[in-house]
């Protein structure tokens, strides 16, 4: 006679898949959580949301503990003043949980506020391998009223770069001309070894037309647009998650092992910085990306 208390093994076997799967997908939010890929803000609203979704199961303890410059100590702290069980998961909190646990995390880690005084100067940045430049190729192709900004690079072209059309190859000594002329609005070296900048006449020209420039660039160059062009619009592009991040790098197939971690060790840092720009665009999807940062320029 079969017990009917006891589950199948083919149920046993797909309850045992689908635990491994949420196990995942909790492990998957905290790297995206600590590494700064979703705000916290963006998780717990899931969660209430969807008690039963991982970020709803995900216990408030690696919750809080996953998030950068919190440890142990701290999150100790944070729950007996909150008054939350440790036991708890962010789904479960109840209603006046869940507005003190928000109340703390404004205040800690403040979502950032775009600035009304923007001009139609873009300027789109993120991590690496996030996909900039393929947002950026496709907003060009798409929205011909954008003028996409070409950089000035040091590094040699990778397969498949067109001269003048993806960016201008330049030696080091005309690299040093360029800036020692004033010819750069922003310049940098990105990962300890090749230098980028950007050519300032036509920027300069096309907003004197009244047009809106885009400006695909790194981090440090974003901050030096931003200390020249108090009013340009700053947009962080990040990748769906971090897992995701690390598999575009990996997948792009143009870099050696060392430049991959040297890669990484960039992003992480890169990401770190998200708080210094006006709007953020995950881009899950190119078209849909692209379209999110053009809307921006108008």
């Amino acid at each position: 006679m079969v017990d009917s208390r006891t589950p199948p093994d083919v149920d046993r076997a797909a309850a045992s898949r689908r635990a491994v799967a949420a196990r995942r997908a909790r492990a998957s939010i905290k790297r995206d959580l600590s590494t700064r890929v979703v705000t916290p803000q963006a998780v717990i609203e899931r969660g209430f949301a969807d008690p039963l979704s991982a970020e709803g199961t995900l216990r408030i303890t690696d919750f809080l503990t996953a998030l950068p410059a919190i440890g142990v100590g701290k999150r100790e702290r944070f729950l007996r003043e909150l008054d939350i069980s440790p036991i708890k998961r962010i789904g479960g909190l109840g209603v006046r949980q869940r507005a003190v646990l928000r109340e703390l995390l404004d205040e800690r880690l403040p979502e950032p506020v775009a600035r009304a005084d923007r001009s139609r100067l873009l300027v789109l940045a993120g991590p690496t391998a996030v996909g900039k430049g393929t947002v950026a190729a496709r907003i060009k192709e798409n929205h011909p009223e954008l003028l996409l900004s070409v950089s000035a690079t040091t590094r040699a072209p990778r397969p498949g770069e067109v001269e003048g059309e993806h960016y201008f190859f330049v030696d080091d000594r005309e690299f040093d001309r360029m800036i020692d002329a004033g010819e750069l609005l922003e310049h940098a070296t990105v990962h300890n070894r090749h230098r980028y900048g950007t050519p300032r006449g036509p920027i300069e020209a096309a907003l004197a037309e009244g047009r809106s420039v885009l400006l695909e660039i790194d981090l440090q160059g974003a901050r030096q647009v931003r200390e020249a062009e108090p009013t340009a619009t700053l947009v962080f592009l990040l990748p769906p998650t971090w897992d995701e991040l690390v598999q575009r790098l990996v997948g792009r197939g143009t870099e050696e092992a060392e430049e991959r971690n040297r890669r990484l060790k960039t992003a992480k840092k890169e990401l770190a910085a998200q708080s210094e720009f006006d709007y953020f665009v995950v881009n899950d999807d190119v078209d849909t990306a692209a379209a999110a940062v053009a809307a921006l320029a108008r």
